[in-house]
């Protein structure tokens, strides 16, 4: 998938345009704060799923076979990301950058739902334009895609073959010059599309699990700032405004935030437009006002 180009200036990378005009507060913290796991914050959050269901049961009716939970949760984060787009910044070489519109998202799929079956890595390429049928139909594609052949041989895959025949100390020396060629933003761009640890954000299902969400941790490898996971569905009983008590199902989603990105008032509201979103998913088919554009 093509990724949009921005203007290049003096200072951008490839991947990302530099942001210059935030506060000395937040130009400094990513060299006191240096790495993303010691500038991580864990954020829980409860949805109530009814007019979630309801919505899937209507994408399935449309065309759209395979549509579930997940795709409706990239589709609510990627929507949240277009009104608040400093939560697709990354933070590389020290320096914070904004991608802007376009947003690539990491997936790790099985081939089969078995122990034995082998992972893969998959990273569509998103716009924050998307409606949750396009998102739907660019992460399903991959999925297929990736199904349908009888080896892992897509560009993470084959990366990941090529550095496993490299020997232990030598592949040491390997990862930390490619982590110095990134921060210096010399690594190919082809190599930066290719590694899911270079993203906007990484989501993970341990719904198909059969468990809770857990905490994810980032990686101090490539610039992913947020980590996503939702768990199984489970239910619950409450009392209503009349004394009746019904029954409700629920999802819990977690996020682990590199801090640095931006503030934690703007985070917050981020994950209120998310939930906003999950609670009436119909506005996901709406086209998308704006985006808004990250500051200079």
């Amino acid at each position: 998938m093509e990724v949009k180009k921005f203007k290049k200036t003096w200072g951008d990378r490839k991947d990302g345009r530099r942001v210059r005009s935030l506060t000395a507060m937040s130009m400094v913290s990513p060299y006191i704060m240096v790495t993303r796991n010691t500038s991580s914050n864990f954020f829980r959050d409860t949805v109530e799923i009814t007019e979630i269901e309801k919505y899937i049961r209507q994408k399935r009716k449309e065309g759209l076979s395979n549509f579930g939970i997940m795709h409706v949760i990239i589709a609510a984060y990627v929507r949240a990301l277009s009104q608040r787009p400093a939560i697709n910044r990354f933070i590389a070489g020290q320096k914070i950058y904004a991608r802007d519109e376009y947003i690539e998202m990491s997936l790790v799929v099985k081939k089969e739902m078995s122990p034995e079956s082998p992972d893969t890595c998959i990273k569509p390429i998103l716009d924050a334009h998307d409606t949750a049928a396009e998102i739907y139909r660019k992460i399903n594609a991959l999925i297929e895609a990736n199904k349908a052949t009888a080896e892992l041989n897509n560009n993470f895959d084959n990366t990941a073959k090529l550095f496993s025949f490299i020997p232990g100390v030598l592949l040491k020396f390997a990862v930390w010059l490619l982590k110095l060629l990134d921060y210096f933003d010399l690594l190919p761009r082809k190599l930066t599309m290719a590694s899911p640890f270079h993203a906007s954000f990484f989501i993970t299902s341990m719904g198909s699990l059969g468990i809770p969400p857990i905490y994810h941790h980032l990686y101090d490898f490539g610039n992913i700032p947020v980590f996503l996971a939702f768990g199984s569905k489970y239910r619950r009983n409450e009392v209503n405004a009349d004394g009746t008590v019904s029954e409700k199902k629920y999802i819990d989603i977690t996020a682990v935030t590199d801090e640095r990105i931006c503030d934690g008032f703007y985070y917050a509201s981020a994950f209120k437009l998310m939930r906003g979103y999950l609670k009436n998913p119909s506005v996901l088919d709406e086209p998308v006002q704006g985006p808004v554009r990250d500051v200079d």
